[in-house]
């Protein structure tokens, strides 16, 4: 693997901003220091430009296997290089679902072979599958997921004795997607009354509403105070769920963290007039009272990790009405952005924002080596020019799905160029795929 100098950059990392070189060697950080002068294979003069660690989103669906007409670990590898997500961790509810451990096999040999970043993928959990999820091994796999909600797929862990089972068994972490489905259901029947099959998107945060979660999450956290269970509850969106999570512990000394999604911070009720089933997801995006009470946990550490919950349909799918139209959207490739435009707008300092998209997931998921720019550790990094405006285009999308709820938009701040692993992957519009990224290893000694 070829040497490689960053020079003239200001480093952002662990709370501070400063000039700093980097010597990358065997995919690895050699040095840092604030002036180095060495031979390498590669310079890469970033004078004035952020150098930040590469980002790690826990939560993403590439669709593959099954469901590859809306994306493939490759094409989604790829944007997501694109917008400086270094790593991803990508969830069971594919087809077939990643409910054995053959199959979730199957998944780390594809991406071995596909993926552009650093992978992960979880075990899926079913009403019935509980002898395999314990044959998972927590050294090489990011998590269990546990939908209790329904999601794409068909994956809803609705038994009770299973989720006990699941809670008081499991020696690794645990993510959930936590909606009550008997809520939602309730609330699908009064809306279908009222309104036939032609319910208007606008009633789909009071359908999957803001109960339905704090039900589930709270159900969540009781089982998981019950047996200490390692939690990790995901794409978190209401105001009301809030309570459910405390500050006063480091994260690394956390049993029950929290994640909150770039979408649910963007976006609110009312763009549903404007984008439609375009951002119909679950959980659903909520009225603007739970939207701005978000940020503001994000800030003081309820919320733990940022993430995107990446989850791409074709847009002839999206055109559906409201019961046929599919949730997600894709949003890997701009995550970066859209946090770099609440940092332009006051809200929140670049040193948080690293720390929630890069530091928080590798310290909450026992990340080996990763999501920091330390000697010796792999060099995952990420090159940011503050200053370039852009605008989201079809010719700059990357998702295979090949749209975004944000074209049209302009950003200020733009990747130049990400290396994983050691390797430049993406440098000023260009991608270079002669090597894949590597499979996440985790540093869980005490399992």
């Amino acid at each position: 693997m070829r040497s490689i100098l960053i020079q003239g950059g200001l480093v952002v990392n662990e709370g501070r901003i400063f000039p700093c070189d980097l010597l990358l060697r065997n995919g690895r950080i050699e040095r840092m220091d604030q002036q180095i002068n060495a031979q390498a294979d590669i310079v890469l003069d970033v004078e004035g430009l952020w150098v930040l660690p590469g980002i790690i989103d826990d939560q993403v669906h590439f669709r593959d296997p099954g469901l590859t007409h809306k994306a493939d670990i490759y094409t989604e590898s790829r944007a997501a290089v694109a917008g400086g997500v270094t790593s991803f961790m990508e969830m069971p509810n594919t087809k077939p679902p990643a409910l054995t451990q053959e199959l979730l096999q199957q998944k780390y040999d594809t991406a071995a072979q596909r993926s552009l970043a650093n992978y992960s993928f979880y075990m899926g959990a079913s009403n019935d599958n509980l002898e395999e999820v314990l044959k998972t091994n927590p050294q090489d796999v990011c998590g269990i997921k546990v939908f209790m909600g329904s999601s794409t797929g068909n994956m809803l862990v609705d038994d009770r004795q299973t989720l006990e089972n699941l809670f008081s068994q499991v020696p690794m972490l645990i993510a959930t997607h936590c909606e009550d489905e008997a809520t939602i259901r309730q609330n699908e029947q009064l809306y279908k009354a009222r309104f036939g099959d032609e319910v208007p998107v606008k009633y789909h945060p009071e359908i999957r509403s803001a109960a339905a979660c704090l039900r589930s999450s709270s159900f969540a956290v009781e089982l998981a105070q019950k047996y200490g269970t390692r939690l990790h509850i995901l794409h978190i969106s209401t105001a009301d769920e809030l309570a459910l999570f405390r500050n006063d512990l480091p994260l690394s000394q956390k049993r029950i963290t929290s994640e909150v999604c770039v979408h649910h911070l963007y976006f609110n009720s009312a763009d549903y007039e404007r984008l439609g089933t375009g951002i119909k997801c679950n959980p659903a995006i909520k009225s603007a009272a739970h939207q701005q009470a978000l940020l503001p946990a994000l800030l003081d550490d309820r919320l733990d990790i940022i993430a995107t919950d990446h989850a791409p349909h074709t847009w002839a799918e999206k055109q559906g009405t409201y019961f046929n139209a599919p949730s997600g959207l894709p949003l890997v490739q701009h995550s970066l952005n859209i946090m770099l435009e609440f940092y332009q707008k006051g809200l929140i300092g670049i040193e948080k924002i690293v720390e929630k998209m890069c530091h928080a997931p590798a310290t909450c998921f026992q990340v080996k080596e990763r999501g920091f720019l330390r000697e010796g550790y792999w060099a995952d990094i990420v090159i940011v020019n503050p200053n370039t405006a852009w605008e989201v285009q079809k010719s700059n999308i990357h998702y295979k799905c090949a749209w975004s709820p944000l074209e049209g938009h302009a950003f200020q701040g733009k990747v130049i160029g990400t290396l994983i692993s050691g390797h430049l992957a993406y440098y000023q519009g260009d991608f270079f795929e002669d090597k894949m990224g590597e499979r996440l290893a985790f540093d869980r000694s005490a399992y």
